[in-house]
């Protein structure tokens, strides 16, 4: 099958009498091709990328209503834990860890099925006769047979609700549930520069589709587990900060002490980014495999730390990135460090402010 591209160009300013922008256009065109496609498939399973976050599961979830509203056969696949702040979500109680067989396979802002949170064996053991990928991020691979990757997009799921507009499907409360939550934990409660006029009129959509922002705010944010408090206290004691760089860091150890799981080490990375004077900052977890560490980047300005993240095979956004690294806690703390800090002498220079996120929209998220 020929893989078809679809990545739109940066979203450009309306002039006065524009009657539609070329990005406009182009988006269009690609949600009338995906369109298209959905329609000739009957079944589909979902999935996104391992350690799920708000984003991945509330697309997939919205997705999934979007597509059965369409009268298909849906089921989601995460391998990999659903942190329990998104078990309030309508179809959470669907999501499954064993890949069932489908006529399409699609991978929400997942850059390869590898790192999908799929099993491989089972899908090449059963493989979709298409697969499909829905991305925003920069850094977004053209992996599959059909690739709509909008790097300006605030979230995929911002991207499911376009689409969901664009089929006509009337959009359930539920599915508003859905896409409201990846949208409001991608764009960090709608600080991050991604947040448009165009995201905040989605966002008065849903509500008047139905869905509750204080009672989905108080799920994600206010019913933190208390292992994801002790987990934070650690952090935040083992935090370093250098002119404009802050970092910090959780052991196994550390995390075995308090009883925490990998799920609770989410968002500890935008407290660092907080600090008054700070432009980059990085968490840095320890994973079971020796030597071997998680890094979440953050920072603020026009520093773009996903070229950063690139560098080690990570990716993600401008932002807000990730990557894994390998040695001592020593070596790659050292490393990383001094390339944020490198990374923040031209940011310096330009003598622009930005003001950092500020609490409850970043507090445990």
């Amino acid at each position: 099958m020929h893989r078809r591209r679809f990545r739109n160009a940066p979203r450009q300013p309306f002039e006065v009498g524009t009657a539609v922008s070329i990005p406009i256009m182009k988006r269009q065109v690609s949600i009338a091709a995906l369109l298209a496609l959905l329609r000739e498939q009957n079944s589909f399973v979902l999935s996104s990328h391992l350690r799920p976050d708000g984003d991945a599961i509330g697309s997939a979830l919205g997705l999934m209503h979007l597509l059965e509203a369409m009268g298909k056969r849906v089921s989601v696949v995460f391998v990999d834990p659903i942190p329990a702040n998104f078990d309030f979500l309508a179809g959470r109680e669907r999501i499954s860890r064993t890949f069932l067989p489908a006529d399409a396979a699609i991978f929400l802002e997942c850059d390869s099925i590898e790192r999908s949170c799929i099993d491989r064996e089972e899908f090449e053991a059963s493989p979709p006769r298409m697969t499909i990928n829905i991305d925003h991020h920069r850094s977004g691979r053209e992996f599959a047979d059909f690739n709509w990757i909008d790097p300006e997009a605030a979230a995929v799921g911002c991207m499911i609700y376009d689409l969901a507009v664009a089929a006509g499907i009337a959009i359930s409360p539920a599915m508003a549930d859905c896409l409201y939550a990846a949208v409001l934990t991608d764009t960090g409660s709608f600080n991050y520069p991604s947040t448009t006029a165009a995201t905040f009129a989605m966002a008065e959509h849903l509500v008047r589709c139905g869905t509750d922002p204080h009672r989905i705010a108080a799920e994600v944010y206010f019913s933190n587990s208390a292992s994801k408090v002790r987990l934070l206290g650690v952090a935040l004691s083992n935090i370093q900060i250098a002119g404009p760089v802050s970092w910090s860091h959780i052991t196994l150890e550390e995390m075995e002490r308090v009883g925490a799981s990998i799920e609770d080490c989410e968002g500890v990375a935008n407290h660092l980014i907080g600090i008054e004077g700070v432009e980059a900052a990085v968490f840095l977890r320890e994973t079971p495999e020796q030597d071997q560490f998680r890094l979440s980047l953050r920072s603020r300005r026009t520093l773009d730390v996903s070229v950063i993240a690139e560098r080690f095979g990570g990716g993600g956004h401008r932002t807000a990135s990730g990557c894994s690294m390998a040695g001592t806690l020593a070596e790659v703390t050292s490393r990383i460090v001094e390339d944020l800090r490198q990374a923040c002498i031209p940011v310096a220079d330009t003598g622009e402010s930005v003001e950092a996120p500020t609490l409850p929209s970043i507090l445990l998220a």
